[in-house]
């Protein structure tokens, strides 16, 4: 249920009441009996990053079929070079004694 604010207009007192959208809205301040309006606020919701527009959950049908065939070729590409053995690693060296710079003695 949603929460209402309203105000007073003859006191700016502001009262909040939680009601269902088929209540009728109040009319009377309870604290001096004067005329309630509504106060119409800024939602407290904020939709941040994507997955959250019509255009981010679904690609267009251009899109989905350029997409498709470069997935075929990726696929295919990626076969191919998982069955290459991986390159074993080179063992380190100690430097050899030309690069050693002369002590002074």
């Amino acid at each position: 249920m949603p929460t209402y604010e309203y105000e007073c207009q003859a006191c700016h007192e502001r009262v909040e009441a939680v009601q269902k959208f088929s209540d009728p809205s109040l009319t009377v301040c309870p604290l001096c009996g004067g005329e309630l309006r509504k106060v119409f606020s800024a939602v407290g919701i904020v939709f941040k990053g994507s997955g959250f527009y019509k255009n981010d959950s679904r690609p267009s049908e251009k899109s989905t079929t350029k997409k498709s065939a470069s997935a075929s070729t990726e696929t295919s590409s990626s076969t191919s070079s998982a069955t290459t053995p991986a390159a074993s690693p080179v063992p380190r060296s100690t430097p050899s004694p030309a690069t050693k710079t002369p002590s002074a003695d």
